[in-house]
């Protein structure tokens, strides 16, 4: 149980749910698997998976969910080679062009033709509720898969007191300093990525990955005006991450000195995950404040 991205949103209001109240509630969003007839289906699902029964995993006072989306599976081109092949059929007997609503009207009839015989794909959403914090973390760094997460959260208990966190600097501009100076602040060092941004919307992108940040190559990018998007950090030798400039934190790995704390765990899945879980949550709970601190704090 280890997230690979983070997206952070600031609880705006305490959450005055308890585990089981939690669990409450998704219970009446759980996971049902797609109709035939039905594009997509999603539902709360136990965090453990099939040997899980809680709907909420709690540790350390922090509270872990799971988003089940089941999606059916039609291939664009199989879609558009049926209804070309319907259009032409159509053509040849009325003896000229479908209109563009018919061919619409089409489309979907062909779509609900093929969805009982449409694959399944599965998709799992993670994130948790951290209440002593004031913190929602997602596991995701895609703004729709975060999205599509909390649009049901927020349906599922009626409300969502949450919003991205503000910092009072400029992710960007800390950023950009911090790569002039060519050192981070105490606790963090430079990692080997970044990703520079000339001004303006047509301004071009420069990606460097595996690559000394303190060369001439960077400085001369620096000099040229471009600022730091995204910048490869790592904090306290515990966690490694790439972080953009609005503040998701991408490419999440925890370290071996994090990892060589599991090695007495017990060997069932159950023991590992809850482990696994707790030691994330409370490295991210010391690493999230240290962050926001050298960017002037929240505003």
């Amino acid at each position: 149980m280890w997230f690979k991205n983070i997206t952070l949103f600031r609880l705006t209001e305490p959450l005055s749910l308890s585990a089981e109240g939690l669990a409450a509630r998704l219970e009446q969003c759980i996971f049902q698997p797609c109709p035939s007839y039905q594009p997509s289906s999603a539902g709360w699902i136990s965090p453990l998976g099939r040997k899980g029964r809680d709907l909420v995993h709690a540790a350390m006072g922090r509270l872990l969910l799971c988003l089940r989306t089941e999606d059916k599976v039609l291939p664009a081109a199989v879609i558009h080679q049926m209804l070309e092949e319907r259009l032409a059929e159509i053509e040849d007997q009325r003896q000229h062009p479908v209109r563009r609503r018919e061919k619409l009207e089409l489309r979907e009839r062909i779509v609900e033709e093929l969805l009982p015989r449409a694959l399944c794909r599965n998709r799992y959403g993670y994130a948790y509720f951290d209440p002593m914090a004031g913190w929602l973390v997602v596991d995701g760094a895609s703004p729709r898969g975060v999205e599509e997460l909390t649009t049901i959260l927020r349906k599922t208990l009626d409300t969502l007191p949450i919003a991205p966190p503000r910092t009072r600097r400029s992710v960007a501009e800390v950023m950009t300093a911090w790569l002039a100076e060519g050192r981070a602040p105490a606790e963090f060092t430079l990692g080997d990525s970044c990703e520079l941004r000339e001004a303006g919307e047509a301004g071009g992108i420069v990606r460097c990955r595996g690559q000394d940040l303190a060369s001439v190559e960077i400085r001369s990018h620096l000099a040229a005006g471009k600022q730091v998007t995204r910048l490869g950090l790592c904090w306290n030798e515990r966690i490694a991450f790439v972080l953009d400039e609005t503040l998701v934190l991408r490419r999440l790995r925890f370290l071996d000195v994090v990892q060589e704390s599991l090695r007495d765990i017990a060997d069932s899945p159950e023991a590992v995950f809850d482990a696994e879980f707790a030691l994330m949550s409370g490295e991210l709970a010391l690493l999230i404040p240290r962050l926001l601190e050298e960017l002037g704090g929240e505003a």
